[in-house]
C-alpha cells in the first residue's frame, strides 16, 4: 500500500509545486462553467430563505 502512494506522489511533483486554488476561486470557476444551473439554484435558495423568514415572522408575531 505504501508503494502505490509513494509512486503516485512521485509521478505528480508539478501538482504539489503549484499553489492550490482557493475555495472561492474554484466556486467561481464552477459557477461560470455551469452558469444557468448555478443561477437557478441561487435564486431558488434566495426565494426559499426569504419565504422562510416571512413565514417565521408571520408565525411569531405578537
Amino acid at each position: 500500500m505504501t508503494e502505490t502512494s509513494e509512486t503516485s506522489s512521485e509521478q505528480q511533483p508539478s501538482v504539489e509545486n503549484t499553489p492550490k486554488d482557493s475555495y472561492v476561486k474554484l466556486a467561481m470557476r464552477n459557477m461560470v462553467r455551469k452558469g444557468r444551473t448555478s443561477l437557478k439554484h441561487f435564486f431558488l435558495t434566495t426565494a426559499g430563505l426569504v419565504g422562510l423568514l416571512i413565514g417565521l415572522a408571520y408565525l411569531t408575531r405578537p
